[in-house]
């Protein structure tokens, strides 16, 4: 028995890791829509004082900056600026179409398009201080949030610049990094599946 649908919720950017949704079967992917409506929670680390063309460690330093005296109220009070809904322009090395193609070929071959910018949304954000030029922060935000750009937003606010050096989706609505399974598990979870569809199939 052969599954001839296979998808999966949301796309994660090459540097980082965490929670995938894939979607195996035609009844799961026909849920496709909804699960991709979910609120997602990321924890990112960001790197004060340096700017990257990709917002993260793929990309090549363009502008490096001093980092301002920085203390926890005034991380308090910039994640509180960030709750709810707002206006947020993708970056040019990103997934987004731009005439039916993926906006990073475009950069990658040094080309600068325009995108849109779409509103989001912050329900919760926590920024903490790591050392004196890293901050910690752990977001909720709707679908079609970019943690690299809300990284880069949180430094232009504390008068600086940064890109984040480390980001982990933790969950995916209900969906969490605790109950997640390695994608190398994924060869044995088909093999179950097939084996109850097949049982299915032959009680019925």
């Amino acid at each position: 028995m052969n599954f001839k649908k296979v998808g999966h919720g949301g796309t994660l950017d090459p540097f980082a890791d965490g929670v995938l949704l894939v979607l195996i079967g035609r009844g799961a992917t026909k849920q496709m829509d909804e699960l991709l409506k979910m609120g997602k929670t990321y924890r990112a680390v960001l790197k004060l004082g340096e700017k990257t063309d990709t917002a993260d460690t793929e990309g090549d330093i363009i502008f490096k900056s001093d980092i301002p005296s920085i203390d926890i109220e005034i991380l308090h009070k910039i994640s509180k600026e960030f709750i709810g809904e707002y206006l947020q322009t993708p970056p040019q090395y990103s997934a987004k179409k731009v005439n039916g193609k993926p906006a990073y070929k475009y950069a990658r071959q040094g080309i600068k398009v325009e995108l849109k910018a779409k509103k989001v949304n912050i329900y919760e954000l926590t920024i903490d201080k790591i050392n004196n030029n890293q901050l910690e922060f752990v977001v909720t935000c709707s679908s079609g949030t970019y943690v690299r750009v809300l990284g880069e937003e949180i430094a232009e606010k504390l008068g600086t610049v940064g890109h984040l050096i480390k980001l982990t989706r933790e969950s995916i609505g209900e969906y969490t990094l605790e109950n997640a399974a390695n994608l190398d598990a994924i060869p044995e979870a088909l093999d179950e599946e097939k084996k109850f569809l097949q049982a299915e199939v032959a009680v019925n």
